[in-house]
Parts: C-alpha cells; structure tokens; sequence
C-alpha cells in the first residue's frame, strides 16, 4: 500500500483534536498481518498486542468494530482478548449491531450495500466472508452519521476516498489509514517507537516495491510533522 504524504487527512486532524470520537476499525487493524512471505519474522499475537492493538485502545477510548468484523476472528487468543476489551465496564470495544437498525435506517443500510458490494468480493446472495465485514461496517458507519472507518485494505479506502466517483453512497464516511495512526501513536508517545518503527517497516517499507514508492521511517516522520506542524 502507498504512503500518501502529498496532502494532510482531516480525519487525522479532527482525531488529534478529540480522540475520544468513535473510531470504527476494519479486521485488519486487530489480526496480526503476515507478511512472511516477504519477512524473515512475523508478528504473532502477542507482539502485535503489545505495540499496536494496547495502545490504540489507550488512546482511542471509543474504538469500534461491526459485528461482521467479529465474525472474522478466528484465533481463541484474539477472540478472548476482543471478548474481555467488549464486556469491559465501561467497554473498550464498542460492537455495532445491525439490530440496532431503525426500520428506515435498515432500508438506507440496504441501499449503500447495494452501491458498494458490487465493487468488492462479497455478494449478499452468498453472504461469502470475502470482503463481508469493510461492506457491513462501511454501510452501517454511513448510516449511522459516525465518520471515521479505520482501515488498511486498499480497496476499502478506495471504496471513501472515491465515494462521488463511484457512487458507493460513502460521502459522509473518512478513511483512516493505519500508518497515520502509527504516526498519531509516535506524536502522542502512546508506543515504544522502535517497536512502531517495526510495525512501519512491516506494512509499508518491506518489498522492492514499497521502497521505491514509500519513504523509510526517519523520512515518513518527517514528512508527517511538516503535514501536522500544530499537533
């Protein structure tokens, strides 16, 4: 995935101004990636809790996930660690349910899963796992007036980001993307910074690729300063 450094997100503004808004979060964000195909290491559970999933939800206390997102977790360590973050008093977790759903909402919920399903791999006749939690999250977050979708799947963000063009009924719906909170982590000290300077590594600046099209940590830090010079 490319590091968009061109232009500062408002999204990322707004959440450093007041991080306590809800933040929902794609599957993506609490699985551990493999990338072992390309790395000699890989993140197992434990590690990614401790410098990534830890510190967001110290920081962010109204992070949430659709219960489609839930459905995606299949290992007991994870699922353990969500179950006991959602039935925390107060929760850490927020689940949002599509039973929550006024009749009228149901129906705009329906409406935006019929613009945007289409251009990914779920399909409500099936109801498949393919790309099921970013479609039920994105149509419930619309729906629903809360603004922020946390993701690292470029088709997700393609799905806001290019909402008016595509017609994906998005438009109220801003993308977060995981190395702007990797940087809101290292602005706010709520990490180990070698341990986020990894988790960079990892996502952004691993293959051939990645090196000739995104910058290596000390430069992404840099650039991100001059784009958040207030915060």
């Amino acid at each position: 995935m490319k590091v968009d450094l061109t232009s500062s997100n408002p999204a990322l503004e707004s959440i450093f101004s007041n991080p306590n808004q809800i933040i929902t979060l794609d599957a993506n964000f609490l699985i551990p990636p493999d990338r072992s195909k390309y790395a000699k290491v890989s993140f197992d559970f434990d590690v990614f809790k401790r410098i990534w999933i830890e510190p967001i939800l110290e920081a962010f206390p109204n992070l949430a996930i659709h219960e489609a997102v839930y459905d995606e977790f299949k290992s007991t360590s994870l699922k353990l660690y969500v179950d006991t973050n959602i039935n925390a008093n107060p929760t850490k977790l927020i689940v949002h349910k599509d039973s929550s759903l006024t009749m009228e909402e149901q129906i705009l919920r329906n409406s935006i899963e019929g613009k945007t399903y289409p251009l990914t791999k779920y399909d409500p006749m099936l109801d498949n796992k393919d790309d099921r939690g970013e479609v039920k999250s994105l149509s419930y977050i619309a729906v629903k007036g809360l603004p922020y979708f946390a993701a690292h799947d470029s088709n997700a963000i393609q799905l806001i980001e290019k909402a008016e063009t595509w017609r994906t009924g998005l438009d109220n719906v801003q993308a977060i993307k995981m190395y702007e909170l990797i940087f809101y982590l290292y602005k706010t000290n709520n990490s180990n910074n070698k341990s986020l300077k990894m988790l960079y590594k990892y996502q952004y600046y691993l293959t051939k690729q990645e090196k000739n099209i995104n910058p290596e940590w000390g430069k992404f830090i840099e650039a991100m300063v001059s784009l958040y010079p207030v915060v």
